[in-house]
């Protein structure tokens, strides 16, 4: 039986075991492409600094001249940069400030070509690591060897140079991000500078969102409660001064329809600002009672360990509501996917992704009040969201918040 059990465990494994290996190698060929573009860049590179310290020594006396190649030269090393900035971004996700001086990019190119003839040496470690490593694999199947200690020692050495090699290929991708931010920024202050208007942003689009959501409520209210308790009101009045017994009965029932209604719509409103079980029994709680007030059927996928903090639960919970909202009265679906998991993006860094998927016709508008309404509450938890709808659908709502 236990046989059995282990057998089963492994073959649920293999899928998941080749899946790792697929992006860890998709990982590793992204990486050794970036670092060896930039070995072949360093060669250019060294030229460059070698005929620009000779240009710029020939003229020194000439202010002239100097001024003249010193521009040509800082043109030609912003060329290199923005190169290497490409590269940066396209194959290790380093995203540098366009604003940097050219005294800046000669800078980077001055001093980033031995880290790309570095780079070049750990490629070829590994090429070499891997080569000798696949000695121990390979002379299994070599009739007739002659030194098969040797074979097996060279080998586990080709293995060791290998660990070490894919060890300065990280180092290496480390080293070219920080001389990436130390010369094309962004700076600390550029930073901050950003941040501040990121917050100006999102915190005009918070309060735009209040007003928003105020003047629903007021419509809510007017065109739905409102009505019904003239109605109510109407009723009872004419249930009041009316003189035959049997039409005061049916007056007073319909009074009490009318207030029923009025009750169940209140409800509704007061549900839509804030639901009191959010605070009673957490966000799961919250969203299986959009799962149970739904019209059509909707499965929930709840995959977080710890309750979030009371900010993001509420956001996420308003982000639920209103693309099932949206889904009921728009996209004509006939069945709603929530799923509401935690994804860890870094060390001690996780995110909360919710994700509303409908079987609709699409179509949805990402620059619709509601939804736009949603990316304001999202962006000022420094969340996104994102709206994936064609027509013909299907919808597919996604938003990411931290967890904490």
């Amino acid at each position: 039986m236990s046989l059995a059990v282990f057998r089963n465990a492994l073959r649920q494994l293999g899928p998941l075991a080749c899946l790792i290996m697929k992006a860890m190698a998709r990982s590793g060929l992204r990486l050794g492409t970036g670092l060896g573009l930039g070995a072949v860049a360093a060669i250019a590179e060294l030229v460059f600094v070698l005929l620009s310290a000779l240009a710029l020594l020939f003229v020194q006396a000439w202010p002239g001249p100097r001024r003249v190649v010193q521009g040509q030269v800082g043109r030609l090393a912003r060329r290199l940069a923005e190169a290497h900035r490409r590269r940066l971004d396209t194959y290790l996700d380093v995203q540098c400030s366009p604003a940097y001086p050219d005294a800046q990019a000669l800078a980077y190119v001055a001093t980033r070509w031995p880290l790309g003839i570095l780079g070049a040496v750990v490629l070829l470690s590994v090429i070499l690591g891997a080569g000798y490593g696949s000695l121990v694999f390979v002379g299994w199947f070599i009739p007739g060897v002659q030194y098969p200690v040797t074979l097996l020692l060279t080998g586990c050495a080709g293995l060791f140079l290998l660990f070490l090699a894919v060890q300065g290929v990280l180092g290496v991708a480390t080293l070219e991000r920080k001389l990436a931010r130390r010369f094309l920024g962004p700076s600390r202050q550029e930073e901050l500078k950003r941040r501040i208007e990121e917050l100006a942003v999102s915190r005009a689009g918070v309060v735009e969102a209040v007003h928003d959501e105020r003047r629903r409520i007021e419509r809510d209210l007017h065109d739905g409660v409102q009505q019904r308790l003239v109605a109510l009101g109407m009723l009872l009045g004419r249930a009041v001064r009316g003189q035959d017994p049997d039409r005061s009965a049916e007056l007073l029932r319909q009074a009490h329809e009318e207030s029923r209604h009025a009750l169940t719509e209140l409800r509704e409103v007061a549900w839509r600002i804030y639901p009191t079980v959010l605070d009673e029994a957490g966000l799961r709680a919250a969203l299986e009672t959009v799962v149970e007030r739904s019209t059509i059927e909707v499965s929930l996928t709840y995959e977080i360990a710890n309750e979030p903090r009371r900010p993001v639960a509420t956001v996420a919970y308003f982000v639920v509501s209103e693309a099932v909202t949206n889904a009921l009265k728009h996209s004509e679906a006939s069945r709603i996917r929530v799923e509401v998991r935690e994804v860890e993006v870094a060390a001690g860094e996780s995110r909360c992704v919710v994700r509303i998927e409908d079987n609709g016709t699409g179509g949805a508008d990402p620059d619709g009040s509601g939804l736009i309404g949603l990316a304001q509450r999202l962006a000022a938890l420094d969340g996104r969201l994102a709206v994936n709808s064609p027509e013909g659908g299907p919808t597919i709502i996604t938003a990411e918040l931290p967890c904490v």
